[in-house]
C-alpha cells in the first residue's frame, strides 16, 4: 500500500477504529456499567457537593462525558440526562444534555459518513442513493421527527443520517431542536431525585417514567412528521392527476 492510499485508509476509517477501541476499553474497565441508577444513588452527593464549588468545571466535564458516551454508543444518554437534571437542574442540565447529546451524535454522523456513504452510494443501482435522493427532499422534517421520539436509538439514527449524507447544518440544527424537549424531560425528572435518593427507597427507570411523559413527546414528533406526509400526498395527487392537455 502506497503512502498515498494508506493515508487516505487513515482519513477515512481511522475515526472509526478509535471509536470501536474506546468503545472496547469502556466495556473491558467496566466502565460502562457504572451507568446506572444506582451508581448516580451511591454518589449523588459527592458528585452535587463537587459541582457546586467547580460548576464551571463539572459541566464541561459532563458535557464530554455525554459526548463520548454517545459517540461511542454506550447505551448511558438517558441516565446521563438524569443526572444532568441531578447536578445543574431542570434548566442548566436540560441544556449541558442538550449539548452533549447533539456533539456525541455528530461525532457518529460525521465518522459514518466518511467511512462508508460514499462507498455505498458509489455502488451501482445502490438502494442507499435512491433512499437518499428521497429523504432529502424533507430531510429536516424527517430527522426532527426521529429526534422527537426517544423511541428511535440515537445510534441508528446518527449512522443512517451519516450514510444518506444529509447536510451538516441540517443535521446539527434538526438534532439539536429534536433533542430539546426529551433533554429537558429528563433533566426535570433528574432534578427530583435527590428527594427520591434521600427516602432511602430503590429507585428503577420503570418507577421515574410513566406514558404521561413518553406519550406527549411522542405526539410531538407525530405532528413534526405532518408536513412531509402531507407534501408526499400532494406530489403523489399530482403525478397521478389525468393529463388534461
Amino acid at each position: 500500500m502506497t503512502p498515498d492510499a494508506t493515508l487516505a485508509w487513515l482519513r477515512r476509517f481511522g475515526p472509526l477504529a478509535a471509536l470501536l477501541i474506546l468503545l472496547v476499553v469502556a466495556l473491558a474497565t467496566g466502565l460502562a456499567g457504572k451507568l446506572n441508577l444506582e451508581t448516580l444513588q451511591a454518589q449523588g452527593q459527592a458528585l452535587q457537593d463537587y459541582a457546586a464549588v467547580n460548576p464551571l468545571k463539572t459541566a464541561a466535564i459532563y458535557i464530554l462525558l455525554y459526548v463520548a458516551t454517545v459517540s461511542i454508543s454506550l447505551p448511558g444518554a438517558l441516565i446521563l440526562s438524569l443526572t444532568g437534571g441531578f447536578l445543574f437542574g431542570p434548566i442548566g442540565g436540560g441544556a449541558a444534555a442538550v449539548t452533549g447529546a447533539t456533539g456525541g451524535s455528530t461525532v457518529v454522523y460525521l465518522v459514518s459518513r466518511s467511512a462508508f456513504g460514499n462507498f455505498l452510494r458509489r455502488k451501482p443501482g445502490a438502494l442507499l442513493a435512491r433512499v437518499e435522493e428521497g429523504f432529502k427532499a424533507d430531510a429536516f422534517s424527517y430527522l426532527l421527527t426521529l429526534r422527537l421520539i426517544p423511541a428511535f436509538p440515537l445510534l441508528l439514527v446518527n449512522v443512517a443520517s451519516g450514510l444518506m449524507n444529509i447536510p451538516v447544518r441540517t443535521y446539527l440544527l434538526a438534532s439539536f431542536l429534536g433533542m430539546i424537549p426529551s433533554s429537558f424531560v429528563y433533566a426535570g425528572i433528574g432534578a427530583g431525585l435527590g428527594h427520591i435518593f434521600a427516602s432511602g427507597e430503590p429507585v428503577t427507570m420503570h418507577t421515574l417514567f410513566s406514558p404521561r411523559i413518553y406519550l406527549p413527546i411522542a405526539a410531538m414528533g407525530a405532528l413534526a412528521l405532518l408536513p412531509p406526509l402531507w407534501r408526499y400526498w400532494r406530489r403523489r395527487r399530482v403525478a397521478e392527476a389525468p393529463d388534461l392537455k
